[in-house]
């Protein structure tokens, strides 16, 4: 392997995106494949003030906060993209969790393909393969529902809610063509998908080391 690969894996609340993360990680590893694994609310030095602005957007919404909020996030990534990404390992997989294909779930009124424009006039580093995590909404809200944390959203608290969140992510990622991931059946079926994804992004055949 010569360069970096930077893997987003993005999706609405409690679609299994943690505990998938971590069962890619164990199998990339077991392959000698150097991992860093990196989530993007805690690489982000501005986080606190960025929330803070979310949680008046949760009380108040206006389209004015919310693109604020965009821009934010925007901002943060691209710090992220120069002062974290570039320090890692040349011959590294990263694996992100969460980067901006999330904000087409929990972006109410600014359409996704500005959101989008606000990350590339960033120059917000583009992920060599974007996964979708997905769900039925109600699968994804039971899962969310069961966390002793609960939901653990901001911005999120009804069944509706989280499937008008679920529906939008799905149309967003079939219309960038990013790789969905549907992680209703077995974590071991959802780890190969990805798996495989990543080898191909790669370049190589998943357990094969060629040309890695």
């Amino acid at each position: 392997m010569k360069r970096q690969l930077f893997v987003s894996l993005d999706g609405p609340k409690g679609t299994g995106k943690t505990t998938l993360l971590e069962a890619i990680t164990k199998v990339l590893r077991a392959d000698n494949k150097k991992v860093i694994r990196l989530c993007e609310k805690k690489s982000d030095p501005f986080r606190g003030e960025t929330m803070a602005l979310v949680n008046r957007l949760a009380r108040n919404p206006s389209l004015d906060l919310e693109l604020e909020v965009c821009a934010r996030f925007a901002d943060s990534r691209a710090w992220i993209s120069r002062k974290v990404l570039t320090k890692q390992p040349p011959d590294s997989i990263i694996l992100m969790d969460r980067w901006y294909p999330s904000d087409a779930a929990f972006r109410r009124m600014v359409p996704f393909a500005e959101v989008l424009q606000l990350n590339i006039e960033r120059n917000v580093r583009t992920p060599d393969l974007h996964v979708g995590v997905v769900t039925a909404p109600d699968i994804s809200w039971a899962r969310a529902a069961a966390r002793t944390r609960g939901l653990s959203s901001t911005v999120i608290h009804k069944l509706e809610e989280h499937v008008a969140c679920t529906q939008a992510f799905e149309r967003e990622m079939a219309g960038q063509g990013w790789v969905l991931c549907r992680n209703e059946g077995t974590i071991e079926d959802a780890t190969r998908q990805v798996i495989v994804e990543i080898y191909n992004a790669l370049g190589c055949s998943a357990g094969t080391g060629l040309a890695c």
